[in-house]
């Protein structure tokens, strides 16, 4: 019986390290499939997608100040910046007014826009992330608000360039990046305060800090 016992054990223990052997080995070579765009609106032999992410991660590297205030004509200065800024910048990188857009069709659906409040303010309206939430909702392509890790089904849902939205508490907004962690989950570009960042946060932020209401990809 003790010798029994013990090869049971040792079976056990064993099927656990082949488990987690695999588990581990297999993010080193499978990958979650990369979804590509070929379009080039402003014909800079750089796909639009590439237009975008590289614009983020510059700013991370310029460490670009956080600072949230108001400012007439809507734009901050190059040097100021909150959450939804790195959007817009971002999507105007690859030639997307995501302002004028934003604008427009809070303009022709102010009833859809409750941050709004019947009062459009084109200074402020398209950096409010409730109304980005609203615009992504109505215009482009709506995907899972669900992560889950090691899952490749579910992972190939998020792709470098969608756009993520938190709710409150902290209502939060952030580009997926094409970089990925061991469990395939994909990092996030953000600005979080005092600077924009690249990290694996999105698993993270969605059960500590906000949950994910949305998750949305760009039309093209």
């Amino acid at each position: 019986m003790k010798l029994l016992k013990i090869l049971i054990n040792f079976f056990i223990i064993l099927i656990i390290l082949i488990y987690v052997y695999y588990r581990v080995d297999l993010a080193s070579y499978l990958k979650v499939e990369k979804l590509i765009v070929t379009t080039d609106i402003d014909k800079d032999w750089i796909n639009d997608i590439d237009d975008i992410l590289q614009w983020a991660r510059n700013e991370v590297k310029n460490k670009t100040h956080y600072k949230s205030a108001y400012y007439f004509g809507g734009y901050p200065p190059k040097n100021e910046w909150v959450c939804t800024d790195l959007v817009w910048r971002a999507l105007k990188n690859a030639w997307i007014d995501l302002k004028t857009l934003m604008d427009n069709d809070i303009k022709n659906n102010i009833f859809k826009y409750k941050r709004v409040e019947w009062k459009p303010d084109p200074n402020i309206d398209f950096r409010r992330v409730p109304n980005l939430d609203t615009f992504l909702k109505r215009n482009t392509i709506s995907l899972t608000t669900k992560v889950i890790p090691w899952n490749i089904e579910n992972l190939k849902e998020w792709q470098w360039w969608d756009i993520v939205i938190f709710d409150k508490p902290r209502s939060h907004t952030a580009i997926i990046s094409d970089k990925r962690n061991k469990q395939w989950v994909p990092y996030i570009i953000h600005n979080a305060s005092p600077f924009p960042r690249e990290d694996d946060w999105l698993v993270f932020w969605d059960r500590n800090v906000s949950k994910i209401i949305g998750h949305y990809r760009w039309k093209y």
